[in-house]
C-alpha cells in the first residue's frame, strides 16, 4: 500500500485528490492545522479514512514530525494562503505560508524521505502581466500580486532543491480550477452562490469588480488526476495544466445566470471596491506538455462546470428555505 501526505487537504484541491488516492488504495495522510474550528466540509464524506496529523506550514520541526509519522511515498503541498485578494492586505503571511511554507516542506521531506516524490502546487498567477500566450512552462513569469510572487518562489525552490538534492519534485502549473468545493471568496463560487440566492429570492443583487478580467477554467476533479499523475513517471518535471480555452467574468457570469433563465445585466453591480491593486488581465494555458507526456485531458467543459456549481448551490439554500 502507497503513502500519501497531503498538505491543504480540507480544501478544494485536497478533497478531490485524497478521495482519487483512497480511490487507488493509498493510504492517506492529511496535515491539519490546529484551529479552535474546525472546516472539514469537504471531506466529511472520506474523513474516516484518513489519518490527520497535526502540524503547520509555518512550523518546520512540525513538518519534520509529520513526514516522520506519515512515511509518504508521495507527498502532494497544496497547502497555501491561496485567495489572491488577500495577499495585498496579508503580504507577510501569504510569505511565510505560501512561498517559505513550501521551503520547509521541502527540507522535510529532504531530511526524513529524501526517496518521497514531491508535488508543488505552483499557479498560473505566477505568469501574470503576460509575457506570451498562450502560456507554457517556459513562459517567463511577471507575477501582480503577493499572492503570484509568494508562487514563484515555492516554484522556484522546488525546482532548487531537485536539481541540489536529486529530489524527485514536480511543480503543476494549475490554471483557474473550480468546482462545487471552491470557497466563497473565489470569483467563480461567489457568482453560483448569488444566483442560486437571487433566484429564490433570498439576495438582490451581485456586486463585482473587473468583467473582463479573462481566466482559463476547469474542473479541480479533473485536475488532480494530472497532479496524480506527473509523480508516476520516470523522471520529475514541471508542467502546465490547463483547458487551452478561456473565459471572461462576464461570460461566467451570463452562464450562471441564463441557467436559472435570468438576465445578468438586472441583477450584477460593477464595484470599484472588488478591483485588485494591479490586475492579471488574460490568462490562457498551453496543456499540450500534459496531454503529450501525462496522457491527461480535461473532461468537463466551461459551461457544464458552471452549471454543476449552480446546481449545488440551489441545492443547498433549497434544503435550508
Amino acid at each position: 500500500m502507497k503513502r500519501t501526505l497531503i498538505t491543504g487537504i480540507t480544501g478544494q484541491d485536497g478533497s478531490y485528490l485524497a478521495e482519487l488516492l483512497l480511490e487507488k488504495g493509498y493510504k492517506v495522510y492529511g496535515l491539519k492545522r490546529r484551529t479552535s474550528t474546525e472546516n472539514v466540509e469537504n471531506i466529511k464524506h472520506i474523513q474516516k479514512e484518513i489519518e490527520f496529523i497535526s502540524g503547520d506550514l509555518d512550523d518546520l520541526s512540525s513538518l519534520i514530525q509529520a513526514v516522520k509519522h506519515s512515511d509518504p511515498d508521495e507527498v502532494y503541498n497544496l497547502g497555501a494562503q491561496s485567495f489572491v485578494a488577500d495577499s495585498w492586505p496579508q503580504p507577510v503571511y501569504t510569505a511565510e505560508v505560501t512561498g517559505l511554507g513550501t521551503l520547509r516542506m521541502l527540507e522535510a521531506v529532504k531530511q526524513v524521505k529524501p526517496d518521497a516524490k514531491f508535488y508543488q502546487a505552483s499557479s498560473s498567477e505566477m505568469f501574470g502581466r503576460v509575457i506570451e500566450t498562450p502560456q507554457k512552462e517556459t513562459t517567463p513569469f511577471y507575477p501582480r500580486s503577493p499572492y503570484g510572487v509568494a508562487k514563484v518562489y515555492g516554484h522556484w525552490i522546488t525546482i532548487n532543491y531537485r536539481e541540489s538534492y536529486d529530489l524527485f519534485a514536480c511543480s503543476g502549473i494549475l490554471f483557474n480550477h473550480e468546482s462545487p468545493r471552491r470557497g466563497i471568496q473565489f470569483v467563480t463560487r461567489k457568482v453560483t452562490d448569488a444566483v442560486a440566492r437571487i433566484k429564490l429570492g433570498l439576495q438582490t443583487e451581485l456586486r463585482l469588480g473587473n468583467l473582463d478580467a479573462k481566466r482559463d477554467w476547469g474542473f479541480a476533479g479533473d485536475y488532480v488526476k494530472a497532479m496524480w499523475l506527473m509523480l508516476q513517471q520516470e523522471k520529475p518535471d514541471d508542467f502546465v495544466v490547463a483547458t487551452g480555452e478561456t473565459h471572461t467574468v462576464r461570460d461566467l457570469v451570463e452562464a450562471a445566470f441564463s441557467h436559472v433563465g435570468l438576465e445578468w445585466e438586472d441583477y450584477v453591480v460593477q464595484d470599484p471596491a472588488f478591483m485588485r491593486p494591479a490586475e492579471v488581465d488574460l490568462l490562457l494555458g498551453n496543456p499540450e506538455k500534459a496531454k503529450k507526456e501525462l496522457g491527461w485531458e480535461p473532461k468537463i467543459p466551461f459551461q457544464e462546470l458552471v452549471e454543476m456549481m449552480v446546481e449545488r448551490d440551489l441545492e443547498k439554500y433549497s434544503q435550508t428555505t
